[in-house]
């Protein structure tokens, strides 16, 4: 069987996730972090000690919906209100999340994954998955 290429590895996604776990400790405010590649397929997750169950899955989705869209989360808000252009967008592809907290990771302007992060504020969860991006291996 040939070899076959990751858009992103494991030790790649683990420094991710790393990073995004070092400053939710830094914060204070324990997280749910989720890794995937440019499927949107986990390569690495954590649930950190007393981080809601809830947002287990939540983080998750943030990073799927980040590659699905090749965007922030966050960049989808206002664009999924009533009225707005992709209002319903929410209910698609099995449940996408459309506020902050799910950043694409991409490496010479190409996509290789997203990470999404859930459990705090909204703008603690864009901080810790801005952490995670900027962690990335070239």
């Amino acid at each position: 069987m040939p070899a076959m290429s990751a858009s992103l590895t494991h030790a790649a996604a683990r420094a991710v996730l790393d990073a995004g776990i070092a400053e939710a400790d830094a914060i204070g405010q324990p997280m749910n972090i989720a890794v995937v590649d440019d499927g949107g397929h986990l390569v690495a997750f954590a649930r950190m000690d007393g981080a809601i169950k809830a947002s287990i899955d939540i983080s998750t989705r943030k990073a799927v919906t980040s590659v699905l869209m090749a965007a922030p989360t966050g960049a989808l808000t206002p664009l999924v209100q009533p009225g707005a252009e992709l209002f319903g967008l929410g209910a698609s592809s099995g449940g996408l999340v459309t506020f902050g907290g799910g950043i694409p990771l991409t490496r010479d302007g190409v996509l290789v994954g997203a990470v999404g992060v859930s459990a705090g504020s909204v703008a603690q969860d864009v901080q810790v998955a801005e952490a995670a991006v900027a962690a990335l291996p070239a």
